[in-house]
């Protein structure tokens, strides 16, 4: 290859990558930028004998996938900024917390799955109930018609003639249903899935206060059918989303085995087989 041609090739590929990272970061919305290096699959390693379930490009499955992970070695930080010094993480989401104490268990991952419609422009797909049982949508946030809590009673603002499809105001309705919904709510919305269907995106969950909620980020099958997981938390008070250590990996890392599963222990909760819920879109 002569100087120019390879000089020629360097430029498309370093465009290719740049085209890459500036569309991902609108993909993840919060970010300013990506680094495909620090996504979930590149950074943590497919156990050995096992190849990572098939997920269809622009899936949410894709997506947990490709979500960016934070240096190797970063602690997970409390919303105030204090330092969580537990061994419960094997690596932290490059996902912000926020500054106040909402942002907890149910609310992180209410919080990815409404990330993912966000991106895709899929407003009627985001919206959640309160614990009152009130479905607070964003297609209708966005349209002006907004949720009044007094005591135990919601009522709705009428809707507007402006609508307002900013990120910042998705944002705010999140910041809403992490103050008004939880692990019971959010038990109450899912459907119940058996442990021979776990897929990436589902949910370990117990609804009650307290309650608690995992999310399974990536899943990993070998030969056989048998299935390794990972799990992600966020936790009390409000802290960085991260990846869990498995406390019983002999050997596995922070993969979990699904085979023959009838607890789950997890750091600092556990589940059982049959606490595996799914959304229902």
């Amino acid at each position: 290859m002569n100087t120019s041609a390879l000089i020629k090739g360097l430029a498309c590929s370093l465009a290719a990558l740049l085209w890459a990272s500036e569309s991902h970061a609108k993909t993840y919305a919060w970010l300013s930028d990506y680094n495909p290096d620090r996504a979930l699959h590149n950074r943590i390693a497919t156990p050995e004998g096992y190849t990572r379930t098939a997920c269809a490009d622009g899936s949410y499955c894709d997506w947990l996938r490709n979500i960016p992970l934070k240096p190797e070695g970063t602690p997970v930080h409390y919303f105030n900024g204090k330092i969580k010094h537990h061994a419960s993480h094997f690596a932290v989401l490059d996902l912000d917390t926020g500054k106040r104490d909402l942002q907890q268990c149910a609310d992180a991952v209410m919080r990815l799955k409404a990330e993912y419609h966000f991106a895709r422009q899929e407003f009627g797909n985001i919206h959640f109930n309160y614990t009152s049982g009130h479905k607070v949508s964003f297609d209708d946030w966005r349209n002006g018609r907004k949720p009044v809590v007094k005591g135990n009673k919601v009522s709705f603002t009428q809707p507007t003639n402006e609508t307002d499809n900013s990120y910042s105001n998705f944002r705010k309705y999140m910041t809403r249903i992490f103050m008004y919904a939880g692990s019971l709510s959010l038990s109450k919305e899912l459907e119940d899935i058996p442990l021979s269907d776990l897929s990436v995106g589902d949910v370990f969950i117990i609804g009650g206060s307290p309650g608690h909620a995992v999310k399974v980020m990536d899943v990993a099958e070998n030969d056989a059918g048998h299935k390794m997981f990972l799990l992600a938390q966020s936790y009390m008070p409000a802290q960085d989303m991260h990846i869990l250590t498995n406390p019983n990996s002999n050997g596995s890392g922070p993969w979990y085995n699904a085979e023959q599963l009838i607890v789950l222990n997890t750091p600092e909760w556990q589940f059982s087989a049959t606490d595996l819920m799914r959304f229902k879109n």
